[in-house]
């Protein structure tokens, strides 16, 4: 079983630097090309469809994760075995912020942006997009929280 947590702890550790590598470093690069190439060279619907691209391969790995961490979870509970209630409940938002991140707001943006640039300036594609950073965030609290949890408990 201790096998299963370091794999764990890595996976939550490998997932959190992905959503940060994704959101901090590679996002500021592809909506402002200019910085680095000059004027004219994409234009923000452009970047946006880039910057999708990379989300959607990070979706792969963050469902991955927040599947494994919900298999985790249930097994230590059948097991009766370091059980922990705080992880449980961590786990479990973890899997309900990925759930909408990916079958809800990728969804949406990929939908926006097939119709064109001009369906993704609207007030709903803009106010959808603020509440899938604010999920990512809130997937990111929880995945550090869980990973401090369960590093804690397997110090015990």
């Amino acid at each position: 079983m201790k096998s299963f947590m370091v794999i764990y702890l890595a996976m939550l550790g490998i997932a959190m630097g992905v959503e940060i590598a994704a959101g901090a470093f590679i996002a500021p690069v592809i909506f402002f090309p200019q910085k680095y190439l000059g004027d004219g060279v994409l234009s923000h619907f452009q970047s946006g469809i880039l910057m999708t691209q990379v989300f959607l391969k990070m979706n792969l790995v963050i469902g991955f994760v927040a599947l494994y961490s919900i298999i985790y979870e249930v097994q230590v509970f059948m097991m009766r075995k370091n059980y922990d209630f705080l992880s449980f409940f961590l786990s479990f938002l973890i899997v309900g912020s990925t759930g909408l991140f990916l079958f809800y707001y990728t969804p949406f943006i990929l939908h926006a942006q097939q119709l064109g640039s001009a369906e993704t300036t609207t007030e709903a594609f803009d106010t959808m997009h603020k509440q899938s950073e604010w999920i990512m965030k809130a997937l990111m609290v929880a995945q550090f929280g869980l990973f401090i949890r369960r590093s804690w408990l397997s110090q015990k």
